[in-house]
């Protein structure tokens, strides 16, 4: 080998070895990559204790987590302020015809309780039907020991004192879901106020608002004779505070309390009719196991994100938290809030397709 052939081999050498290093360092960047990505999250206060463990369990990216209501989720999702909105309540036609590049994803079913802080009672489970509870939200029934509420509960001695109702302050998903029942079960609510994430409620001299879920539950705490609605992801709270569970009727007529088995029982009367954008109402559903305040829970996203590598990490996450052997999982994250995975059908047929619109 000649002095000049030698170092030829040398610089090649040293060529490769360079490249190979440029490769590691730099070779994976042309990939889109969600390494470093915080997804932000705001709305429902009914998702938030789920969101909380989902953040604290889900290691590809950080996941920033607020409670703030639904209507803020579903606001900040459309101005982009963060990448993703809870809602328990779809966004209505005229804000899809707005916002034609927002998406409603459906990731998980809920529940609603009627809570109770009637001092002597709470340790009984009381019946009450929509007309009764609009009638309470709308002034009509202001005292506890009304003739209608006694009709429902017999044997029940009620005390000669004002119903205190308490809603919701806040653009809420609680009360889409609230007033909803109410308009589908009682005809005078439906013509007069009607549902929403907000609503113009009846003026009830004693009705008291609270901010978020935590914020009805620390008002009702404080107010004896008091009565709200509470998504059953807070029962843990509602337990702590000793308020009582109402077991309602639904359309059958018959008086029914919360649990796995009588939410399924409503949702699975609807969950074959989710049409392709996800939206879909399950209120007040035939049946009678039916329990009748469920709910389908969402998340409100863009379809088009602000870079790949946003929407990977966006599409990655969907995917982990509507899988039944991770975020979707019922006896890891689901159950113990009270809420149920969509079926598998639903995840392939609904959800999986719409997750895979968001691109950049």
């Amino acid at each position: 080998m000649n002095k000049n052939t030698g170092i030829a081999i040398i610089v090649a050498i040293v060529v490769v070895v360079a490249a190979v290093g440029v490769y590691m360092a730099y070779g994976n960047q042309a990939k889109p990559s969600s390494s470093g990505v915080t997804l932000t999250e705001t709305g429902s206060t009914l998702l938030y204790p789920v969101f909380n463990i989902w953040s604290g369990n889900y290691s590809a990216n950080k996941i920033t987590t607020a409670g703030t209501g639904s209507g803020a989720g579903i606001s900040g999702a459309i101005a982009g302020t963060v990448v993703i909105g809870a809602s328990d309540a779809f966004m209505t036609n005229t804000q899809v015809s707005q916002n034609p590049g927002i998406l409603n994803i459906p990731i998980l079913i809920s529940s609603q309780y009627v809570s109770y802080n009637l001092p002597g009672l709470n340790g009984k489970t009381l019946n009450f039907s929509g007309p009764i509870l609009a009638g309470i939200y709308n002034g009509s029934i202001s005292n506890w020991n009304n003739s209608q509420i006694a009709a429902l509960n017999p044997g029940v001695a009620f005390p000669s004192h004002t119903i205190v109702p308490v809603h919701r302050s806040d653009g809420s998903g609680d009360t889409n879901m609230f007033t909803e029942f109410l308009s589908k079960s009682d005809s005078w609510w439906n013509s007069n106020v009607g549902f929403g994430t907000n609503v113009n409620w009846p003026g009830v001299s004693a009705a008291l608002t609270g901010n978020g879920n935590s914020g009805i539950i620390s008002q009702m705490k404080s107010t004896p004779y008091s009565i709200g609605y509470i998504a059953t992801t807070y029962q843990a709270q509602i337990q702590s505070a000793g308020f009582g569970i109402a077991a309602l009727q639904n359309q059958a007529g018959k008086f029914v309390t919360m649990s796995q088995s009588t939410v399924m029982a409503a949702a699975n009367q609807y969950l074959s009719q989710i049409p392709s954008d996800g939206r879909l109402a399950i209120q007040y559903a035939p049946g009678n196991t039916s329990y009748p305040i469920v709910d389908l829970e969402y998340l409100i996203v863009k379809q088009v994100q602000p870079n790949a590598a946003t929407a990977t990490a966006l599409v990655n996450f969907l995917k982990w938290a509507v899988n039944s052997t991770s975020g979707g999982s019922q006896s890891t994250y689901i159950s113990s809030l009270n809420l149920s995975p969509l079926p598998t059908a639903v995840v392939n047929q609904i959800v999986t397709p719409l997750i895979n619109k968001i691109s950049s």
